[in-house]
């Protein structure tokens, strides 16, 4: 090293000089995730904490649609279609204001939408994808059960063919959003094997109740899914 050269100034916010591996792009995200969380979550955080609750959910949704968060790595359908090191970014300054509101965006995009977006027939994902990623659907993973956790194995919630539909029963338990949720995408075993399954919860015999004295995630809506011959047609799976 020349001995005129100088070592960049020590930041006590950035001690191993990582923003330097950052292209603008990714400063640019990280900052405008920052900007919101301290607007919209770190002056309130702590009375919803204690409230156990997150009130606004469906206008929180929107704002963070409205920055390109939710399915934020996903391609088309109104989704940014961002690098995988941006979506981290964001997640990270989410996560440091509340892991509930982390949770919240990382289940709408890379559970529910993922699973559309990968998996979904072209009717599904025109149906579903630009209004989550717009915050206007809010969607739930309905993998964990009540007793098995997030074991496929051992799942029992089922669907079975009736004529040309599905009919589906089970539980699923600790499922994010689902109380508030439009659309849950539901694994479930078949005679084929485990398959998911695009429920909308407006259907008959799907309810989703909260579950209330949690101990952590308690700004963030938790819940059960319960599935009563949940009647769902074949081009659901």
């Amino acid at each position: 090293m020349s001995a005129s050269a100088k070592s960049p100034p020590f930041d006590p916010a950035d001690p191993l000089g990582l923003d330097d591996l950052l292209e603008p792009e990714d400063l640019a995200v990280r900052d405008t995730v920052r900007a919101w969380a301290g607007d919209r979550v770190l002056p309130y955080v702590a009375d919803w904490y204690e409230k156990g609750e997150l009130p606004g959910i469906r206008e929180l949704a929107r704002e963070l649609g409205g920055i390109g968060v939710l399915g934020m790595p996903l391609s088309g359908y109104g989704c940014a279609g961002a690098s995988a090191v941006q979506y981290g970014l964001a997640c990270l300054e989410l996560e440091a204001a509340d892991s509930g509101i982390r949770s919240l965006v990382s289940v709408q995009g890379s559970l529910a939408m993922y699973a559309i977006h990968r998996f979904g027939g072209e009717e599904q994902k025109q149906r579903w994808l630009p209004g989550m990623a717009a915050g206007e659907i809010i969607g739930c993973f309905g993998l964990t059960e009540p007793d098995h956790g997030s074991d496929p194995a051992a799942m029992r919630t089922h669907a079975k063919r009736d004529g040309g539909d599905w009919v589906l029963n089970g539980r699923k338990m600790w499922i994010t959003n689902g109380s508030v949720a439009d659309v849950a995408v539901v694994w479930a075993q078949t005679d084929d094997g485990i398959r998911g399954f695009v429920v909308p919860t407006g259907d008959a015999g799907f309810s989703a109740p909260e579950i209330k004295h949690k101990w952590s995630l308690r700004a963030s809506v938790t819940s059960e899914l319960v599935l009563d011959d949940v009647r769902l047609p074949a081009d659901a799976v």
